[in-house]
């Protein structure tokens, strides 16, 4: 009895840090996209593209890395051509009686074909990785040096995610995209280009949500595939309405998906592998909870930007 309690407690403990280091890695995308989206909410404007962002990001981050030989140049294209798909959202939103979300979706999915179609020749090549900062060196276990082989981007996600909670709360830019976000009109009796706010900002969350794109082809899985997304950039809508639009909490949140990303292979590499793909399903499961647990009236605009439910 003791001997199985003791290998259960052994299992539990290697499926417990196969969860926790698996919420870093599957969770790192999913911060980076939710903070570029929560920037991008906060001047008043949805995103639904970033699907689309986070699959060509992916594909060019990739292909930098490939070519360049060199991963950091890769994280940099990626992020450029975040901005760039981005941006073409931003232009096409400012027009008259053009509405963010249908242009969301028409570039989710030209940026997805466009990134299929280009990538192609990509699939089969390995690109250079940006490198894991291991920190569990002090243990024999294989199970904790996993555990703590962090992404190196995620410390980085850390950083940007204080960075942005401290800027929009207390810098001036922060202030006018906030102002931007809840009242265009005060906005613009105060002089402040709305559009242009709201074209800047898309156009930097559309960077930062490219960060994302390049931790998934050259972190982890650390390939390039046409299903490498499965959606995460439209789940990250989801997060940043869990989050309360507050980019700390979107770290929480990014763990939190990760860890439920990540509890189908932390299962699997114990011997459970009954109903693996039901686990598989949980973060999608996780996304429906959120959306009913959050879609009446008073929750659904609790710290929501107030342009968000303007109708233009």
């Amino acid at each position: 009895m003791m001997s199985m309690t003791g290998t259960g407690e052994f299992l539990g403990f290697d499926v417990l840090l196969a969860v926790l280091g698996g919420a870093v890695r599957v969770g790192t995308p999913f911060l980076f996209v939710s903070l570029g989206e929560c920037l991008t909410e906060k001047s008043g404007r949805i995103n639904l593209g970033l699907e689309g962002v986070l699959v060509l990001s992916a594909m060019a981050g990739f292909g930098g890395s490939y070519w360049s030989g060199s991963p950091w140049i890769g994280l940099l294209i990626a992020g450029g051509s975040g901005a760039a798909l981005a941006l073409l959202h931003g232009l096409l939103c400012s027009l008259p009686r053009v509405s963010d979300v249908a242009t969301g979706i028409a570039l989710m999915l030209f940026g997805a074909g466009l990134a299929f179609y280009l990538g192609k020749p990509l699939i089969q090549p390995q690109a250079a990785q940006i490198p894991v900062i291991a920190l569990g060196g002090w243990s024999d276990s294989p199970a904790v040096q996993s555990a703590l082989s962090i992404n190196a981007l995620f410390p980085l996600g850390v950083v940007l995610a204080v960075l942005l909670q401290w800027g929009l709360a207390n810098t001036r830019w922060g202030l006018i995209v906030r102002m931007v976000g809840d009242s265009a009109d005060a906005a613009r009796a105060l002089g402040y280009p709305v559009n242009g706010v709201r074209i800047a900002a898309t156009t930097a969350g559309g960077f930062i949500a490219g960060l994302g794109g390049a931790s998934l082809t050259l972190v982890y899985p650390g390939s390039w595939n046409e299903g490498l997304s499965s959606g995460q950039g439209l789940i990250a809508v989801a997060l940043v309405i869990f989050a309360r639009w507050r980019p700390l909490a979107c770290l929480g949140a990014a763990l939190l998906f990760g860890g439920a990303g990540a509890l189908g292979p932390a299962l699997q590499s114990v011997g459970v592998t009954g109903h693996y793909y039901l686990f598989n399903a949980v973060p999608y499961a996780l996304t429906l909870l959120i959306l009913v647990l959050t879609c009446s009236p008073d929750r659904s605009l609790r710290g929501a930007p107030a342009e968000l439910g303007v109708q233009r």
